[in-house]
């Protein structure tokens, strides 16, 4: 570049510098990854928010965001943050709990309905509960006509385990993550199906119980349950081919899973598990155990999993495919590459890079991805290809 800059006149070496120093700076505002199969530019589109939980884009590119302190934030796709909305109700910010996941319904142009999990306080403690309202274009510092549609049970006195991730099925009903509430183990409720705690649920919009979940018509049963024997489901998403539901769950100290959920299916906690209690102890019987299923993938030591998203973009074609999934203490992004249901490969990106704990990840309409980091002072991370 100096032999360049030797052949031009005074004029335009100091135009050619000044244009350098801009481009210098620039990048000071951008951290650059290498990663197995892609170069990444990662950028701050805001920062402020107070321990994003979840993240939904609406028409436009303008998201939704969580934060687990109660406030629902419109944040503009140029990183302008809005005034937390109205119309919320009751909140029990408290320990894991706070205001959790948002998705907007597949209809969103049409109806306008946003839906949020929750910790809900009430008689008993508290319980995960999801609510929805109505986001109109003409007042977009509330929502309206919110109404609760869906309330675990039993309502426990604990701050811990909620869940929960939001996700819409093809068919237009909607996935309910949950946790065990961190009840005893001896308790057991996530292998009791007359109560929610620990399972996954499906619900219509309305919060209507669809009359093919699996346990419709069991008397001793919860209807919503999808499936269950979980301990702390904090990612979902379905697969791209498949369809299916795939979740993530927070496990002990040892064994964060991946599993794909299906209906009526057992899942092992705390019966089965390949974690053991914090400080050294097995928990339940083992690993293994007739009518519970394996996962998929499980972590040994334990990355303390969150969110996670199938990629499907085009900003990064040689990702496509694969399962992104976001780690809170190992501050990661761990990208797994699939054969049907057998994780081939694991790259773990991140982790030294941006030194955070990620809470979740999503890929927004534009094909790049959106981190959120779990922190005080929370970012918006965007993640796209380095020119």
């Amino acid at each position: 570049m100096a032999s360049l800059l030797t052949r031009l006149s005074p004029v335009l070496a100091c135009a050619a510098l000044g244009l350098m120093a801009a481009g210098a700076q620039a990048d000071d505002h951008a951290t650059i990854i290498e990663t197995e199969k892609a170069k990444l530019k990662v950028t701050t589109v805001t920062d402020g928010l107070r321990n994003p939980w979840g993240i939904a884009f609406l028409p436009g590119g303008d998201m939704l965001v969580t934060e687990r302190s109660g406030d629902l934030r419109i944040v503009g796709a140029d990183g302008t943050k809005g005034p937390a909305l109205k119309g919320l109700p009751e909140i029990a910010s408290r320990g894991q709990g706070g205001l959790l996941d948002v998705a907007i319904d597949p209809d969103f142009v049409d109806n306008r309905w946003v839906y949020f999990s929750f910790s809900e306080p009430g008689q008993g403690g508290t319980s995960t509960a999801v609510a929805r309202g109505k986001l109109m274009p003409n007042a977009q510092d509330e929502l309206q006509g919110v109404e609760v549609i869906f309330s675990q049970q039993p309502k426990v006195r604990s701050n811990g385990h909620f869940g929960s991730r939001l996700v819409f099925r093809d068919d237009g009903t909607l996935f309910i993550t949950m946790g065990d509430r961190q009840q005893d183990f001896e308790d057991n409720y996530p292998q009791e199906l007359n109560s929610h705690i620990g399972t996954v649920a499906r619900i219509h919009p309305d919060g209507s119980v669809p009359d093919d979940n699996p346990f419709v018509g069991d008397k001793d049963a919860q209807p919503e349950i999808w499936s269950y024997g979980h301990r702390n489901v904090q990612g979902a998403d379905l697969h791209p081919d498949t369809r299916e539901l795939w979740t993530g769950e927070h496990g002990p100290q040892g064994g964060d899973e991946i599993n794909v959920t299906r209906a009526g299916n057992n899942y092992g906690w705390p019966i089965i598990t390949y974690g053991e209690q914090y400080g050294g102890g097995k928990i339940g019987e083992g690993t293994e155990k007739e009518g519970m299923e394996q996962p998929v993938h499980y972590w040994d030591p334990s990355i303390a999993n969150a969110g996670m998203v199938f990629y499907t973009g085009n900003q990064f074609p040689e990702w496509r495919g694969n399962l992104l999934v976001t780690a809170l203490k190992f501050q990661l992004v761990s990208r797994l590459e699939l054969d049907g249901e057998k994780v081939t490969h694991e790259e773990r990106m991140f982790d030294e890079s941006i030194g955070k704990r990620l809470r979740d990840i999503e890929q927004g309409p534009d094909g790049n991805l959106y981190l959120l980091t779990d922190d005080r002072n929370g970012e918006i991370l965007k993640v796209e290809p380095a020119k």
